[in-house]
């Protein structure tokens, strides 16, 4: 990531934390880890239809949208304890990782369809792993 994209990134989590404090808000105050299950979803609605629509500009907008739900369920994760910005950066980079051994590792996919396939091997083990473990 470029140092400019890591600015705004930074910049986004603070003004989360700053619509969620307590001079913040009211509305997002309100947020509930439910309450923002539901805005996500909407959101994702929204942008499949910005993509279907073929609209881009729509799609840019509704993404940042998305985004900044998503933050802000984060947010309260993190302020109940539950788990933290760190926590959801470091597990997804995990997993990309993990899911792309075709990229990061040393499998080798001659198109489209086997790093699908080698991808969903890789979930399917991560699956049994958990289940194992349980």
């Amino acid at each position: 990531m470029h140092q400019k994209e890591k600015e705004l990134f930074s910049e986004l989590i603070s003004i989360v934390t700053r619509l969620r404090g307590p001079q913040g808000c009211l509305w997002d105050r309100k947020q509930t880890i439910d309450s923002m299950a539901i805005n996500i979803a909407e959101e994702a609605q929204e942008v499949t239809e910005a993509v279907a629509n073929k609209n881009y500009t729509n799609l840019c907008e509704e993404l940042g949208d998305l985004l900044m739900d998503i933050l802000i369920e984060i947010q309260i994760a993190q302020e109940a304890g539950l788990f933290d910005y760190e926590q959801v950066l470091t597990g997804a980079r995990e997993k990309f990782i993990r899911r792309h051994p075709h990229v990061f590792g040393d499998v080798k996919v001659n198109n489209a369809e086997e790093a699908l396939s080698v991808w969903k091997k890789m979930k399917e083990m991560e699956k049994e792993n958990k289940n194992s473990r349980s």
